[in-house]
């Protein structure tokens, strides 16, 4: 069963994407937190892009780094709190020290999780300069990764 993204400006700072996955929380935290899981489903496939390297440290001061090809665009940040398998919090440092900060739950609802992403902007301005695109793109980017879920449940 697919279930919806939806992605929901809260705030004059603050972006909301929720959705819920048909595996228990630690499998999908494990998604997010495994660097040969997450290159596989991390990029909407409809843009035509490669991860090329994906460096990521899970851990409260740990880092992370994602460069993609063809661009050679760079994403990284620091994870501020990790608690497996429910929460992730990371800083989004490629724009400055002024990026947005991202958390993300994962709620058991039964055997299922909830995931709630927010990107937490510093200014009204800064969410306005970046936009809902990158956060509608998830919409794609989940299902690659419900679509993983589901590999996994089948073997």
């Amino acid at each position: 069963m697919a279930y919806a993204t939806t992605v929901e400006r809260t705030s004059d700072r603050e972006l909301v994407v929720t959705r819920t996955f048909n595996a228990p929380p630690r499998i999908v935290f494990e998604a997010w937190t495994r660097a040969d899981l997450f290159r596989r489903w991390w990029i909407p496939q409809s843009l035509g892009m490669v991860l090329r390297s994906c460096e990521m440290d899970v851990r409260v001061g740990g880092t992370y780094r994602l460069v993609f090809e063809p661009e050679g665009m760079a994403f990284f940040g620091t994870y501020l709190e990790v608690d497996p398998p429910s929460r992730l919090v990371w800083t989004n440092e490629e724009g400055g020290e002024a990026g947005p900060v991202t958390t993300v739950t994962f709620e058991a609802q039964g055997d299922k999780t909830l995931l709630v992403l927010r990107e937490l902007h510093p200014s009204k301005d800064a969410l306005d300069a970046a936009g809902t695109g990158a956060a509608e793109a998830l919409v794609e980017t989940f299902a690659q990764l419900d679509a993983l879920l589901l590999a996994s449940n089948a073997s």
